[in-house]
């Protein structure tokens, strides 16, 4: 396999499949099938979701609301769609826990690094909800972030268009996607990957990103066995 332990980035506009907002069983569904494939293959995985088919805190602060208070209830956001995606992995019986940045003891473990890796280690899959628990942070953040402290080889991102182009390939039919690209020139040619402040990260400790199509039935396991699937972004 081309990777042992992965952490899988998500938005959470993709649960919405066709829908305007909310999750889209069909779609979880998918998901969960997908992930079931290469936790069946040996390889550990860990997930962070964000929360934007729900609530968008910053969307929500720019219409007056606090900033803070807003980017609160979007963790919240990203923790009922982690109890939604963790369901969707019981149906297919994969053992997975639900760890968040804020205590929510009723319906998730508090996030402690060495359970978490503990919990990779037995097997099981680890959902981060709650991004990293601090107001003015994305879930592209808390994904680096988790990815860097559970020693993760690699970030999945998982996105509906097929990797990094030139320019927006919805707008620009034009657009060439890079098969590998590395972070310099990410930034050089201003390129949308993640926010700077993950994507910063990311590059100062040599922690490759993947961004694939996790429409595509297939790919998260094509990318697992070593094809090149997307746009590997590394150093």
């Amino acid at each position: 396999m081309q990777y042992k332990r992965i952490l899988l980035k998500l938005s959470g506009e993709s649960l919405m499949g066709e829908r305007t907002n909310g999750i889209d069983p069909k779609k979880i569904d998918l998901y969960a099938s997908e992930i079931m494939q290469i936790v069946n293959l040996g390889i550990e995985v860990a997930i962070v979701i964000g929360g934007g088919n729900i609530f968008r805190g910053v969307a929500a602060a720019g219409n007056g609301m606090d900033r803070v208070q807003a980017d609160y209830m979007g963790m919240l956001a990203t923790c009922i769609n982690g109890m939604a995606l963790q369901s969707a992995l019981e149906e297919y019986k994969i053992p997975t826990r639900l760890q968040t940045a804020i205590k929510i003891e009723a319906i998730a473990e508090p996030y402690i690094k060495r359970r978490a890796v503990r919990h990779l280690e037995k097997g099981r899959v680890v959902i981060f909800g709650a991004g990293t628990g601090n107001p003015f942070f994305t879930t592209d953040s808390a994904a680096v972030l988790r990815a860097i402290e559970i020693g993760a080889n690699v970030i999945l991102k998982g996105t509906r268009v097929d990797g990094v182009y030139s320019a927006d390939p919805e707008i620009h039919k034009e657009a060439k996607r890079f098969k590998n690209i590395s972070f310099t020139e990410v930034l050089n040619k201003g390129l949308k990957v993640m926010d700077s402040t993950a994507f910063t990260l990311s590059q100062e400790n040599k922690l490759p990103i993947i961004v694939f199509d996790m429409n595509k039935k297939g790919n998260l396991k094509k990318i697992i066995e070593g094809e090149s699937i997307g746009t590997l972004v590394k150093i």
